[in-house]
């Protein structure tokens, strides 16, 4: 079959920041099978249903003047997956959210206004479906980082439809489908635990009911998304909020009830004092209705002890 490359520009909305943009992707899902960020190119295999693409993109243009090249590789591509594949791009990216109005609201307060400087540019990457963001953030709960890299890897590599380019293979996220032929008892033997096997197994299931609706989030508010998702077995409400910020792009979630989170704020906010949620909550409020860009931007501090 031959290999067809096709390229394409995207367009950011500025100020877009493509190295943290797309290295933020990459850190919170590291290598994890499905996206990749090397030498200043970041990969993933997009699966656009009849065929499986692999989109690269790389910079070409400057965080206050973006632009994105973007090439495609697959057999047989048409304009429509072009089209396709850089919707899909752009989604994965972020690159339509304009950060101005989060940014005056930011540089109104002194800590926040540091991370926007530090961060400037950083736009808020998304999961491919609401699916793969429910099985990611099940998969991180109550373990470290290193382990749920660990079991991700096995999970695409096992469950992933995948596409050899250039020699090297590359894997899409697990389709519903693939998940749910398989048993909570196979999932078990991916070092997941026995209950975290079983709501895997169950969310597949709800992905594959037209009823639930799962992919189908737009209509709603994040009041109604929340409730639900926190009615799928396994799904808190910090895991909903979780899928509000990285699978439905709202711009106002906040995950509270995480750790980190409260450690962050104690940092910047409170001079070290321990927080609880209602203080969070009551802080981020300055932030409203943006509390998912003051989120990211905190969670980027955390990682690289900027502030």
């Amino acid at each position: 079959m031959a290999m067809d490359r096709l390229t394409a520009t995207i367009k950011p909305v500025p100020p877009f920041n493509f190295e943290l943009t797309a290295g933020y992707h990459t850190y919170f899902q590291s290598r994890y099978g499905t996206d990749t960020m090397e030498d200043g190119v970041y990969r993933r295999l997009l699966d656009l249903g009849d065929k499986l693409v692999l989109a690269s993109v790389r910079s070409t243009g400057t965080t206050d003047a973006p632009e994105l090249s973007l090439e495609l590789q697959g057999q047989t591509l048409g304009p429509a997956d072009v089209e396709s594949a850089k919707g899909r791009v752009s989604w994965l990216l972020g690159v339509d959210q304009d950060l101005a109005p989060f940014y005056q609201l930011g540089r109104a307060d002194r800590a926040m206004s540091g991370l926007v400087d530090e961060f400037y540019g950083l736009h808020l990457p998304h999961t491919a479906s609401v699916f793969e963001a429910l099985v990611l953030a099940v998969l991180g709960q109550q373990i470290s980082t290193s382990v749920a890299r660990i079991i991700r890897t096995l999970l695409i590599e096992t469950f992933g439809p995948n596409a050899e380019f250039d020699g090297e293979t590359y894997y899409a996220f697990p389709r519903p489908a693939s998940i749910y032929a398989s048993s909570p008892a196979e999932l078990h033997t991916m070092k997941l635990t026995q209950r975290k096997s079983e709501y895997v197994h169950g969310l597949a299931g709800a992905a594959l009911d037209a009823d639930v609706g799962l992919e189908d989030l737009g209509g709603l508010s994040d009041a109604q998304i929340v409730d639900k998702l926190v009615a799928l077995r396994g799904v808190g409400i910090w895991t909903a909020q979780w899928v509000l910020i990285r699978a439905a792009g709202r711009p106002d979630a906040l995950p509270l009830g995480d750790l980190a989170l409260r450690r962050v704020v104690s940092r910047l906010f409170t001079g070290g004092a321990d927080v609880n949620d209602a203080q969070v909550e009551d802080i981020a409020q300055r932030w409203s209705p943006y509390r998912t860009y003051a989120t990211v931007y905190l969670f980027s501090a955390l990682r690289t002890g900027a502030g």
